[in-house]
C-alpha cells in the first residue's frame, strides 16, 4: 500500500508516524512546500520574544530524522500543484530546481493547513509588515528586529497569536500597540471575561485600539505609518498582521473534492473526503460542531494531531475510528493572566438560538489560608432544560489550565453541571480547596437550575429603572471604595434586622463583591417574603471590570 500525504506539520506528520507504526511495510511519501516539517508553530511567538532561545527546540523532527526513524520519504521544498483523482496521481514541483513530476498513490491524505489573511489594503506588502505562520516568518521577524533596531511595534488583530506577539514584543522592550476591529480582544470569549484581560493589558502598558479598523499603510522615511479609521495614525518600526487564517482548499477544489458550508474540506466521521481514497486532516477540514451541529473549522494543533492518529488507523484498518469533532478548547498566556475557553461562548449560543444560562463565580487557585492563593474567574453556560454544560471560560493567574481541562472534558463528553459538583480532584492546601473552583461553579449552576438562585448579568444592571432597587450587601468600607450607582447599602450581617428598609414592591438586584454573600442575602430575602430577588452573577468584581471597559469604549467613541 502506498500512502501520499500533502503537508507535514501537525496533522500530516502525525498521520505519517502513526501509519508507520501500524504498517511497517507500507510506502509513505510526504510532500511539504516549506523547508521544515513537524515544528512547534505554537511556540513561534516565544522564540521571537527570546523566551525560547534555542531555535532547534522548535523542531520535533527534521526531515532527515523523520526519514531515519519512520522510514518515510520526506520531500521538503516541494509543492503539490495538482491532484488527478481518476488516475490517482499528484503533480509536484521541486521549488529549488523547478523540476516537475508526478507521483502515484493508493491512498492520499490532505493536510494543507491554512494561510494567513492579508486583506488588499494599500501598502500591505511593504517591508516591515509580517505574518506569523511558520518558521520562515519567524526568522524574518527576528532578523528584522535585530537589523533595524526596532523600538515600536503594531499588532493588527487581538486573537491568541496577536496577544502572544504583543506580550513577547513588550518583553523585548518594544513599545506595543494592538489594533482590533472588534469591540473586544479574544473573539472566542465573552465580553465580561475579555474586559478583565483588557484592563490587564493596559496596566502592562499595551496600547489597545478596539473598534478600530486599519485602512492602509504608508512609509515616512524609515518608519511605517498605520492608517486607522477615525483615529490618529500610528508610527511603527514593525507591523504584525494577526487578522486570522483561512483553510487552504485550493488543491481540493481543483481535484473536485467537495467543500462544506464553512468553506473547508468536507469530511465524514472517518475523516474521508467526497473521494473515498482521499482523506483530510488539520486546519483545512470542517466538521459538525459537537454542541451546535453547525459546520465549523478549528485552527488548533491538538485536534489536528488527534485527527492524524484517527486518519491513519482508518487508512490501515478500514473506517472504524470515528472523529467526534472539536469543542475548540484553547488557552493563552497574557502577561500575568491565563485565559482559557472551551465550547461555545454565550454570544455564539445566542446567535445560534441555543437556550442557555450563564453563571460566573470567583474562587481561589488553592486554599485561601495557604500562601500565594490567586483569584480566578470561571464563567460557564449550560442548558436550562437538562443542565448540559455548553461552554467554560476561565481567567486568572494560577491554576487556570487544570480547571479548564476538567470543564472541557465534561463538555466534550456531553456532561451536565451535576458532573461538576461530583468531580473528584487532587486536594491539598497548596493545590486546591476541599471544594475546588470547578465544584463551586457546579454548585452555583445547580442552584440556578433548581430555582434556588435567580441571577442577573452585568449588562442587565444598566437596564435598572424605578421598578427595581439595587442592594449592596457588602461592608461599609467596600461600599465606600466603589459601588454600583444608585445602590442601597445594607451589609449582609445586618439584613435580617433591617428588612423594613427594603422596598417590597420592587424587583431587587442584590450584589456583593464576588457573589456568595449576595446569594446568602437572596436566600434570606426570599424566605422573608420578598417575591422578586436576583443576585448579580460574578458580583461587583465582574461588574466593575465590565462597566469600566464599557465606559472607556463610550469615551473613545465620543472622542
Amino acid at each position: 500500500m502506498k500512502y501520499v500525504i500533502i503537508g507535514a506539520v501537525a496533522g500530516g506528520a502525525t498521520t505519517a508516524a502513526r501509519l508507520r507504526r501500524m504498517d511497517e511495510h507500507a510506502e509513505i511519501v510526504i510532500f511539504e512546500k516549506g523547508q521544515y516539517i513537524s515544528y512547534a508553530n505554537c511556540g513561534l511567538p516565544y522564540y521571537i520574544g527570546d523566551v525560547i532561545k534555542d531555535r532547534n527546540k522548535l523542531f520535533v523532527q527534521t526531515a532527515t530524522s523523520f526519514t531515519q526513524r519512520f522510514k518515510v520519504d520526506v520531500r521538503i521544498s516541494t509543492k503539490v500543484t495538482d491532484i488527478n483523482a481518476e488516475q490517482k496521481t499528484i503533480t509536484a514541483i521541486q521549488l529549488e530546481t523547478g523540476r516537475e513530476y508526478q507521483e502515484s498513490y493508493d491512498k492520499l491524505v490532505l493536510s494543507p493547513g491554512a494561510f494567513p489573511v492579508r486583506p488588499p489594503l494599500p501598502g500591505i506588502n511593504m517591508e516591515g509588515i509580517f505574518t506569523v505562520r511558520n518558521v520562515t516568518d519567524t526568522d524574518y521577524i527576528k532578523n528584522y528586529i535585530s537589523q533595524f533596531n526596532v523600538k515600536k511595534a503594531v499588532v493588527v488583530g487581538a486573537g491568541f497569536i496577536g496577544l502572544e506577539m504583543a506580550e513577547n514584543f513588550h518583553e523585548l522592550g518594544l513599545d506595543v500597540a494592538v489594533v482590533e476591529m472588534g469591540d473586544q480582544i479574544l473573539a472566542p470569549v465573552d465580553f465580561p471575561i475579555a474586559a478583565i484581560a483588557q484592563q490587564h493589558l493596559r496596566d502592562k502598558g499595551i496600547h489597545l485600539y478596539l473598534n478600530t479598523a486599519v485602512q492602509g499603510f504608508t512609509k515616512e522615511g524609515d518608519r511605517l505609518r498605520v492608517q486607522l479609521k477615525d483615529e490618529v495614525d500610528l508610527d511603527a518600526d514593525l507591523v504584525i498582521l494577526s487578522i486570522g487564517v483561512k483553510p487552504d482548499t485550493s488543491l481540493a477544489v481543483k481535484a473536485g473534492i467537495k467543500l462544506g458550508d464553512a468553506k473547508g474540506i468536507l469530511v465524514n466521521e472517518y475523516l474521508q473526503t467526497s473521494d473515498p481514497d482521499i482523506y483530510a486532516v488539520g486546519d483545512a477540514i470542517e466538521f459538525p460542531n459537537p454542541i451546535s451541529g453547525q459546520a465549523t473549522i478549528t485552527y488548533l494543533a491538538g485536534p489536528a494531531n488527534k485527527q492524524g492518529r484517527i486518519c491513519a488507523d482508518n487508512l490501515v484498518f478500514g473506517n472504524q475510528h470515528i472523529y467526534k469533532g472539536s469543542i475548540n478548547t484553547a488557552i493563552v498566556k497574557v502577561f500575568d493572566l491565563t485565559i482559557g475557553v472551551a465550547g461555545m461562548a454565550a454570544k455564539q449560543l445566542k446567535a445560534q438560538g441555543i437556550e442557555h444560562v450563564v453563571s460566573t463565580i470567583h474562587s481561589n487557585s488553592h486554599a485561601g489560608y495557604y500562601p500565594g492563593a490567586k483569584r480566578m474567574t470561571i464563567q460557564i453556560a449550560f442548558s436550562p432544560d437538562n443542565g448540559r454544560l455548553l461552554s467554560a471560560q476561565v481567567i486568572g493567574e494560577e491554576g487556570v489550565d487544570k480547571r479548564l481541562d476538567l470543564l472541557a472534558t465534561v463538555i466534550k463528553n456531553k456532561g451536565a453541571i451535576t458532573d461538576l459538583t461530583e468531580i473528584e480532584h487532587a486536594y491539598a492546601p497548596p493545590f486546591s480547596s476541599a471544594k475546588d473552583p470547578v465544584n463551586m461553579a457546579g454548585y452555583v449552576a445547580e442552584n440556578i437550575l433548581l430555582g434556588r438562585l435567580k441571577i442577573i448579568q452585568c449588562e442587565e444592571i444598566a437596564d435598572a429603572d424605578e421598578s427595581t432597587a439595587i442592594l449592596d450587601v457588602r461592608t461599609l468600607a467596600e461600599h465606600a471604595a466603589g459601588t454600583i450607582p444608585g445602590s442601597i447599602l445594607i451589609p449582609l450581617d445586618e439584613i435580617r434586622d433591617r428588612l423594613n428598609e427594603i422596598p417590597r414592591d420592587r424587583t431587587l438586584y442584590v450584589f456583593c463583591q464576588q457573589g456568595l454573600r449576595g446569594y446568602l442575602a437572596q436566600r434570606i430575602l426570599v424566605q422573608s417574603g420578598f417575591d422578586s430577588v436576583y443576585n448579580l452573577s460574578g458580583g461587583y468584581l465582574l461588574w466593575k471590570s465590565y462597566s469600566d471597559e464599557i465606559a472607556l469604549h463610550k469615551k473613545e467613541v465620543l472622542v
